[in-house]
């Protein structure tokens, strides 16, 4: 609580611009319902989990700076901590203030009125042993009795005082002094010496409990130590010593320093023009455009498999690799982005094309490259990474759990190319791994091959992010998020789709570019595609013409469409193959019966009823004209068809049976709604959904919060005191006994508006888990929602949720 209300006082003494600036950098504490005071805005600053949103994007830094508080034990003085991190000279002393500078803007460290620096409560927890140092004395001997706080003082020389409390300040004011801790370790024993020397530099051991089973007997040294504060024993004697913090920083030496990297590591540098590397870009962002339209126009043909443990396999993400003509990396990441955008969805045992999938499809390639480099952004996973730990095959859209390391790797990339010298790039890819660790430290390297980031670095060639090492246009409103800049530079780096196609007397069809959505289904429907990138190859032949009048096409239709998308007039052979696979289509024709062929021909039906490799359909002649088969008439089609045969099947009407496939479509990727329980009980529903909240003014948010009591009433429930905002408050409220009312409002508020949330509960197993509830339905005391941690319908006890947090885009 101290923390809190140190924090609240410094935010009111900031400027409204300062103060918005502190908003910005943590929007999950001013997401609806914006906080109504500086107070309860310290409440939301000091999450838990909010502050663990906001470690992830430190850069090494400022990671170092806080593990030395840490370390230190806040409040500390900056001077404690300059020195702490050695940095005598003018230019490290100014980086480590614009390090605080950064940090403050976070709310993660701040001074009080004194001048100490503040640390966020849970951010001190980050570190298990921040710097290899354990606890501070204090801390340590929270559990000491009064006689051992005095036998510790009479040993140091110190008069001990009166009370528990007074003998605790004296030790505590003794170990804070460098020169008295040196003069008492000077006095040691060589054996203490020697042990104290070792300890300080060995990270402590983790404490257990351990019942029933006593350490060993205390050696000399240990005792001699321990008699004097040095090192200090459980209470119980459990587990071994524990040496306090001040003691081992003064045991270190003055000579020992915190590890304080504020410059990014050095590169090896490359000249490279921008108009290099906007050709290069251009060329990659193309090549991939063309590839992922075509993956996503073969998941449209035919839906991939997904596997009974759920995403698709490697036999699956084949098949589409040599319909689309793209290699692995280029499937998996055209899969996952597509999903992540909303344009593929899990439908029972297959992936398959949502309705946005095909307004997405009528689209230029610039819109369409913009959606999918968009998704990639923010993508909570690293999608080509195709092998796990054990070189396992890993399936595409598998549906793992969000990796927010994955995520902070893609922005440290970016953060480390935009920091770049102008008209320079790396001369080899590699050294972008240890940039990325400096700006992102605790982002997941995925190492491959021993490279860090090898693989995210890939990602960003083959989206053209970077070209020749250095950050592209593409790149640069990728990382300011700048959606209209980046749609501006999509249409500027890739050619408009191709509407023609060259289509030549060896029966090809070449597209260079990107073919719009209608060529492509044309030259699809009645040709096979060979290649495809920055230009794209069909073949034309007799199976896929007669593929397309299977489709119900007419020659002289196909004729027609080919050459309205025909850079010039059609070819004679093209004409001729059209002509003479349309003669002989449908000179045998099979009716159903089980089955029944009939047609024109007498010759034609007798050489069937003789065919040596058809003798398994049974066929026997019933007239000249007419022929039956044992076999049912797909099997009877597809047997003809293999020994080179035209037929086409026919209706119980006696017409043509068009064999044309409508593509299937599944709704978005999102969890299905479900109806009203009708109970008896009290229950308020928001199962509409949930629309994007308005985009808050900060400037005009910090003025209000300035302007506001540093805290506000807080309404308790049943017991006439101040009313609740809404009926949902005080629902919640009463059935939620450990929220503080600030979590109670954001609960509330997601549950009227239908928004999703992150709560903290606890099970009754007692294990903790984050989860993200959306689709929220009250039923007091419990809640009903749709947990995406288990990707399923869930019903919550409110009174162990133990605290709330806005669901916050990247």
């Amino acid at each position: 609580m101290k923390s809190r209300s140190t924090l609240a006082t410094w935010l009111a003494s900031l400027d409204g611009s300062r103060l918005a600036r502190v908003l910005g950098t943590r929007k999950d504490a001013v997401a609806l319902p914006e906080p109504r005071s500086l107070g309860e805005l310290a409440d939301r600053l000091q999450r838990p989990g909010s502050v663990a949103l906001v470690l992830p994007r430190l850069a090494l830094p400022h990671l170092q700076a806080a593990e030395a508080l840490a370390a230190l034990g806040a409040p500390a003085s900056r001077d404690a901590l300059a020195a702490l991190l050695e940095t005598a000279d003018d230019a490290t002393a100014r980086e480590l203030d614009a390090v605080l500078e950064v940090l403050a803007d976070h709310a993660l460290v701040w001074p009080d009125s004194a001048g100490q620096l503040r640390m966020a409560g849970p951010l001190r927890q980050a570190w298990d042993a921040p710097l290899g140092l354990d606890a501070p004395l204090e801390q340590l001997l929270a559990g000491a009795a009064s006689d051992e706080l005095r036998g510790m003082l009479v040993a140091l020389g110190v008069k001990p005082p009166g009370s528990k409390a007074a003998r605790l300040v004296a030790l505590v004011e003794h170990h804070s002094a460098p020169e008295q801790i040196a003069s008492v370790v000077a006095k040691a024993p060589a054996d203490a010496r020697k042990l104290l020397e070792r300890r300080a530099l060995t990270k402590p051991e983790p404490q257990f409990i351990m019942f029933g089973h006593p350490g060993p007997g205390l050696d000399p040294g240990t005792r001699w130590a321990r008699e004097r504060g040095l090192l200090i024993e459980d209470r119980h004697r459990y587990g071994p010593a524990r040496m306090p913090a001040e003691v081992a920083l003064v045991l270190r030496g003055p000579g020992w320093h915190a590890p304080f990297a504020p410059v990014p590591p050095s590169a090896r540098w490359a000249s490279v023009t921008p108009v290099e590397v906007e050709r290069e870009a251009s060329a990659a962002t193309t090549a991939f455009a063309s590839r992922a339209a075509s993956v996503l126009s073969a998941c449209s043909a035919t839906a991939p498999a997904r596997l009974k443990s759920g995403g698709i396999g490697a036999r699956e993400l084949a098949r589409i690799g040599k319909a689309a003509q793209a290699d692995d990396a280029v499937v998996r990441l055209a899969l996952e982005t597509a999903y992540a955008a909303g344009l593929l969805g899990r439908d029972g045992d297959r992936v398959v094309p949502t309705e946005a999938y095909d307004a997405w499809a009528e689209q230029e390639p610039p819109e369409q490259f913009s959606v999918l480099l968009q998704a990639w952004r923010n993508l909570p996973l690293t999608p080509t990474t195709a092998r796990d730990e054990d070189n396992k095959a890993l399936p595409a859209l598998a549906g793992a759990p969000p990796c927010n390391g994955c995520v902070q790797a893609r922005h440290g990339l970016l953060a480390a190319a935009a920091q770049f010298p102008a008209g320079q790039g790396p001369r080899v890819g590699s050294d972008l791994g240890p940039l990325i660790a400096w700006h992102r430290p605790l982002a997941d390297s995925s190492p491959r091959d021993g490279t860090p980031f090898a693989t995210v670095i890939r990602e960003a060639e083959l989206l053209g992010v970077l070209a020749r090492g250095a950050l592209s246009p593409l790149g640069a409103h990728l990382w300011t998020d700048d959606v209209q800049g980046l749609s501006a530079v999509c249409r500027r780096l890739l050619p408009p789709a191709a509407a023609t196609a060259r289509i030549g007397a060896d029966l090809t069809a070449v597209v260079t570019g990107t073919p719009s959505a209608r060529l492509a289904a044309i030259l699809d429907s009645v040709a096979d595609r060979e290649t495809s990138g920055t230009a794209s190859v069909w073949r034309f032949s007799v199976g896929s013409i007669r593929r397309a009048l299977d489709a119900g096409g007419l020659p002289d239709d196909i004729t027609a469409d080919l050459a309205a998308v025909a850079a010039g007039p059609l070819p004679q052979p093209l004409s001729y193959l059209i002509t003479d696979t349309a003669r002989g289509h449908g000179r045998v024709r099979i009716a159903p019966a089980a089955c029944v062929l009939h047609g024109d021909e007498p010759a034609l039906l007798a050489e069937l009823a003789v065919h040596r490799r058809l003798v398994k359909l049974g066929l026997r002649q019933l007239a000249p004209t007419v022929l039956v088969s044992r076999s049912p008439i797909d099997t009877t089609l597809a047997a003809l068809r293999a020994e080179g045969y035209a037929p086409v099947a026919e209706t119980a009407e006696g017409t043509v049976r068009i064999e044309k496939a409508r593509p299937q479509r599944t709704a978005a990727p999102v969890p299905t709604s479900r109806g009203a329980d009708a109970r008896n009980s009290r229950r308020i529903a928001a199962t509409r959904a949930a629309k994007a909240p308005a985009a808050i003014d900060l400037n005009t948010l910090a003025t209000q919060l300035l302007a506001a009591p540093l805290t506000t009433p807080e309404p308790a429930p049943f017991d006439g005191g101040a009313p609740f905002a809404t009926d949902t408050e005080e629902i919640v409220a009463g059935c939620a006994k450990l929220l503080p009312y600030s979590d109670v409002r954001q609960l509330a508020h997601a549950i009227d508006a239908g928004q999703a949330i992150t709560v903290e509960y606890v099970a009754t197993s007692g294990s903790q888990t984050v989860r993200t509830l959306s689709r929220l339905m009250l039923d007091p005391p419990y809640l009903e929602a749709w947990c995406h941690l288990r990707d399923s319908e869930r019903v919550f006890t409110l009174s162990r949720i133990h605290s709330v947090m806005s669901v916050m885009p990247e």
